[in-house]
């Protein structure tokens, strides 16, 4: 790991100054999703536990006649403090059309919350999705996570969860597959980071507790794990981090996919024929 000043660390961690049309494209996720949300089929705001934040959009596979479909629980970013998941339903159509069930969850934001407490609403959440989906016309047997930025770095932590140790109930491999884009694996770096530290409050214990880098690979279940070409060299640096930390079994393929920024390369994943696409059909596919 690179040490690098704090001024350093801003600059490469600060993506709405890396891409200065990120506003831009912001409000076009916002306003896409508010018109998926008016047009499509869905479920919104449908609670998975207690707090006002602990609600999720469900987006049913445009043809389940005949079967359930496979799922995608998608994680937005924001880095733990900001976004929500109506921001993200832009995703929806293109993979509801491809034949997934998608859903969407919330989850509260720091400082309210330690990013540790949104590892555990997630859990909390995805388990939901295990025990509810069907209902919706997904196959719980056939859940893949993925998730943006900070959102990549909670479905690594979601591969790694001890389900069992959650809900006996559950089985040990509730998460098929993950997919994260432009995700982070290890949070010293993130803890350094004069940017997000007034937000994050992350102390050393929480820092090795929740660096998926840190911790052991997953005993079910494969991540992939890609980051786009215009990212700075830290997100680059992170998305080969976490393939070296787990090996290739776990993380078969780790790509930079050229072209792309932090913000495009999220787009890049309702684009059919993209590469970012193909990889979730991929993923989504019966072993």
């Amino acid at each position: 790991m690179n040490t690098y000043t704090p001024d350093e660390l801003n600059r490469l961690y600060n993506n709405r100054l890396l891409v200065p049309e990120c506003m831009d494209i912001l409000a076009k996720w916002t306003q896409e999703s508010a018109a998926v949300r008016q047009s499509q089929r869905c479920h919104i705001d449908v609670p998975y536990g207690k707090a006002d934040s602990h609600k999720l959009d469900i987006f049913p596979a445009a043809d389940t006649a005949n079967h359930l479909a496979p799922v995608v629980v998608f994680i937005h970013g924001g880095y733990w403090r900001t976004l929500d998941k109506a921001d993200q339903s832009f995703l929806a159509p293109t993979l509801t059309q491809q034949g997934s069930c998608v859903v969407i969850p919330n989850y509260s934001l720091c400082p309210a919350v330690t990013v540790s407490d949104i590892v555990l609403e997630l859990v909390q959440a995805v388990a939901w999705v295990y025990n509810n989906i069907a209902r919706y016309g997904g196959d719980p047997r056939r859940i893949t996570i993925a998730g943006h930025s900070a959102g990549g770095h909670l479905v690594a932590m979601l591969l790694s969860c001890l389900w069992q140790a959650h809900d006996k109930k559950l089985p040990s491999n509730v998460v098929k597959n993950a997919l994260s884009i432009s995700g982070l694996f290890e949070m010293q770096s993130i803890q350094r980071c004069p940017y997000l530290q007034d937000s994050l409050h992350l102390t050393d214990a929480e820092v090795k507790r929740i660096s998926p880098a840190w911790l052991p690979a997953p005993k079910a279940g494969q991540l992939v794990s890609v980051c786009g070409g215009d990212e700075s060299s830290e997100f680059k640096r992170h998305n080969q981090l976490i393939q070296s930390a787990w090996g290739k079994q776990v993380v078969p393929i780790s790509e930079v996919l050229p072209g792309l920024n932090h913000f495009t390369i999220l787009e890049a994943l309702c684009q059919s024929g993209s590469r970012l696409n193909g990889l979730l059909l991929d993923m989504l596919q019966p072993n």
